[in-house]
């Protein structure tokens, strides 16, 4: 896919993600992306176009409403249950990604442990 071409599509659905896996590219929504495997939901797998439509419609819906670092499987559950199809996995240290945004639960929960503080105030009577 042509860089130009990339930007256009990236500028109209900044949720989109493009990656490269043994020389193949894939476009698609990264669910989750941790220290070993990415996963995506890859949008090339579709070939309905109101299935499309939907994918493209209730990513925007998690785009747009959702604070980005939630997978958008967690955020509209039973709403994309229907692209449970489209997932595919692919190791770390084969895949390239070229532009887009990515999601990692292990950053929810890093964030989180670092934001805990916990203050012991003992009672005197």
């Amino acid at each position: 896919m042509g860089r130009d071409l990339f930007q256009k599509l990236a500028d109209k659905y900044p949720f989109i993600t493009l990656c490269v896996y043994s020389n193949m590219e894939y476009v698609g929504i990264v669910q989750n992306r941790d220290d070993v495997i990415t996963t995506i939901y890859d949008f090339g797998i579709i070939q309905d176009s109101e299935q499309k439509r939907r994918y493209i419609d209730l990513a925007n819906t998690w785009w747009w409403e959702s604070n980005r670092s939630i997978p958008i499987n967690i955020f509209l559950r039973g709403e994309w249950e229907e692209f449970r199809l489209c997932l595919r996995t692919f190791v770390n240290k084969d895949l390239e990604i070229l532009h887009g945004p990515v999601c990692s639960l292990n950053d929810i929960a890093r964030r989180k442990g670092k934001r805990k503080s916990i203050t012991l105030v003992r009672r005197v009577d």
